[in-house]
């Protein structure tokens, strides 16, 4: 499990127009290339060429994000109206390449060019969870197609990332003479129970709501109707010390839970059909946890 979130914070802010989804897109695509280029430089030393196997790998990550500017720039050039990046709200940018990340590989003397290839997989990761986000709260057609296109790509980007980082782990282990394959299973086994939960926690919570909030927490959830009513005879009264209030929480914290899970499993995936399978659970977990938090949002208000 991760020790931090992809996300340092949940994406709320819903974009407008294919405007504004290009100008974000080309602040992360600049910001990315400007963070992998002062990297690659920091690792300049002609003293210590341990570095210099790292700093390719930053070198190649930059051009990687330079071709990405000029194929957003490309995109976005095809709109009638472009909106300056000045006019879009600071907090619906996020960044997909925090410095504090690459700060931490810089100053370690052990930094190999696996980490660098494991910490460029997570930042495509996280582009492929915002991008995932932006195309749930989208309500044009056009835009959420924009945004799936955005998310897919990041999937992508993630999987050609981690066949280095996997040539990187087996090239560090062959030297170390180490299993190359060691991985730990069961990961799968415990998202089926904690979806489990989440599903007894969704017949909880839709117990205590009027029907049209119900049918809306069903849609969220992507439960049907006949589940529901099954599971619901079977639920237990909530337990002692607890309140209804504590339902809704505990339903966003298991789908918070499985799309981390989902996430994990697709890293440590080793073949295709596994990460096809990892990869799909968690678009789908990404997606029903942002309908569930707005859902559970709209009953604040």
């Amino acid at each position: 499990m991760r020790n931090t979130p992809l996300l340092t914070s949940t994406p709320t802010h819903a974009v407008k127009d294919l405007a504004e989804l290009y100008a974000i897109a080309l602040v992360q695509a600049e910001r990315a290339a400007t963070s992998y280029d002062r990297m690659a430089a920091s690792l300049t030393d002609d003293s210590d060429h341990t570095k210099e196997p790292v700093r390719c790998v930053f070198e190649t990550l930059r051009e990687r994000e330079q071709d990405r500017v000029a194929e957003i720039r490309l995109r976005r050039s095809t709109l009638a109206r472009k909106r300056p990046v000045s006019e879009v709200p600071p907090a619906a940018i996020e960044n997909l390449v925090p410095e504090q990340e690459l700060t931490e590989l810089a100053d370690s003397s052990l930094s190999t060019p696996f980490q660098a290839w494991a910490i460029s997989v997570r930042h495509r990761q996280r582009a492929f969870v915002f991008w995932t986000y932006v195309a749930a709260y989208a309500t044009d057609p056009e835009l959420r197609i924009a945004a799936e296109t955005l998310a897919r790509e990041a999937l992508t980007d993630a999987d050609l990332l981690r066949r280095e980082r996997r040539l990187a782990w087996r090239a560090e282990r062959a030297a170390k003479g180490t299993d190359a394959d060691e991985r730990n299973f069961g990961e799968m086994s415990s998202a089926a129970l904690i979806e489990s939960l989440l599903l007894k926690e969704i017949a909880r919570w839709a117990q205590v709501l009027m029907p049209p909030e119900r049918e809306r927490l069903l849609s969220s959830s992507g439960v049907a109707t006949a589940d529901l009513a099954a599971i619901g005879t079977e639920l237990p009264g909530l337990p002692d010390g607890d309140t209804p209030a504590e339902v809704p929480r505990r339903v966003v914290r298991y789908a918070e839970q499985l799309t981390s899970m989902y996430l994990d499993e697709s890293d440590r995936a080793t073949d295709q059909a596994e990460l096809e399978l990892a990869q799909t659970l968690a678009s789908s977990s990404i997606a029903r946890l942002a309908r569930l938090r707005a859902f559970a949002n709209s009953l604040r208000h």
